[in-house]
């Protein structure tokens, strides 16, 4: 299942940048074990950030869950499951 995730900053700033660190550690372990195939910034980037998943969406759930900016309280997670229609041939591979 492919999952759009939007994170969306609930924190000023200066509440925010303690746990970007942590928030990019996640990033890329998460990166690294396959859930996410993309990551970035919103633009403007005083939105948060968006990041596309793979899996279950409870597995997706859980890991939301773990990043550093959900248990901070300082960003909370939109995720919105897509059943993809039609796709790019470069995609389909990619999801398997």
């Amino acid at each position: 299942m492919l999952h759009v995730l939007l994170v969306r900053y609930t924190a000023p700033p200066d509440q925010v940048t303690p746990h970007v660190p942590g928030h990019v550690a996640y990033l890329e372990r998460r990166h690294a074990d396959g859930t996410f195939l993309l990551s970035g910034q919103t633009v403007p980037d005083s939105v948060g950030g968006v990041i596309l998943a793979v899996g279950s969406r409870e597995h997706v759930e859980r890991v939301a869950a773990e990043d550093p900016f959900a248990v901070a309280g300082v960003a909370a997670y939109e995720i919105v499951t897509v059943e993809p229609g039609r796709l790019d041939d470069d995609l389909r591979k990619l999801l398997g």
